[in-house]
């Protein structure tokens, strides 16, 4: 088993695994697995074989994201135009592990570093996602800078965090608590388009994943990459691709600043590649002066 990143987590292991397939999927059983090293921190991920991945929620909080993202998939797979995971099996409970569980099609690519993701590519996967009816799709999004749990969230991390210019923190999260209001009108998004979500091959976006958070909301969700994912020209560009007015790209530089400032004290000990990854996404919103 792996040092676990959350109080209450679920463990797994590639024992876990071989003994659902087992139960729920024997025509699988004799395939290899092992553990998929990486930055995600909502599922224990395996391979299975080489065409297969097996998906166990670190939490029981997030056992329903798999029901949600299982109905999502086939929708947002009829209009990306990279690939999303294909789900194979939604596995049920059982005394191997007693939560949800999901298997889906593998697919292949690297996850690229911050400032080598494709530019154009995402862009016209958030537009095309945006192309989507919102109507039928679950509530989505981060909250609100105007949240008040939010901001009580943002204060506590601030106190937290080391090797950080606090008042420059504080300062632009109260610009982004300035913000205009979002209107309300719902789009379809991912939100959750960080680099660990994302596969690259020969320099191009080939696959989004972890879609579990994803349905309609505020689309401002989906400008985080801006600091998240790119640098310099990349972020005007990103935001000229995705025609972002002055209020969407407030609430998206809040939500960025807040995603990664309570993320950075969080995983610090137990992630750091992942706590190394929002410090630099708290460095780019502070070099980002706002519109």
């Amino acid at each position: 088993m792996t040092a676990p990143l959350h109080d209450g987590e679920v463990p797994a292991d590639e024992r876990t695994v071989r003994a659902l397939l087992q139960e729920q999927a024997p025509h699988l059983a004799d395939l290899p697995v092992r553990r998929v090293r990486g930055t995600g921190t909502v599922n224990h991920v395996f391979r299975v074989g080489d065409d297969l991945a097996a998906r166990l929620p670190r939490l029981p909080s997030w056992e329903a994201d798999l029901t949600r993202e299982a109905d999502l998939l086939p929708v947002v797979a009829a209009v990306l135009p990279v690939a999303v995971p294909e789900p194979v099996l939604l596995g049920v409970p059982s005394s191997a592990f007693p939560l949800r569980w999901g298997l889906v099609r593998w697919i292949e690519g690297g996850v690229p570093r911050a400032g080598e993701v494709d530019v154009d590519g995402l862009a016209d996967a958030v537009i095309a996602l945006r192309s989507l009816d919102p109507a039928p799709l679950p509530a989505a999004g981060r909250p609100a800078s105007s949240d008040p749990e939010q901001a009580g969230a943002v204060r506590a991390a601030v106190a937290a965090l080391d090797g950080v210019d606090r008042g420059a923190v504080t300062a632009a999260w109260a610009s982004a608590r300035s913000a205009p209001a979002w209107d309300g009108v719902r789009t379809a998004v991912h939100a959750d388009l960080l680099p660990p979500n994302l596969l690259v091959r020969d320099g191009r976006l080939a696959g989004v994943l972890d879609w579990g958070g994803a349905g309609a909301g505020d689309p401002a969700n989906d400008l985080v990459p801006a600091w998240s994912c790119f640098r310099g020209p990349d972020r005007a560009r990103f935001r000229d691709r995705l025609a972002a007015d002055d209020g969407q790209w407030a609430r998206a530089r809040g939500i960025a600043l807040a995603q990664a400032v309570v993320a950075i004290p969080y995983y610090e000990r137990s992630m750091p590649e992942f706590a190394a990854l929002n410090r630099a996404t708290l460095a780019e919103v502070l070099a980002d002066p706002p519109s």
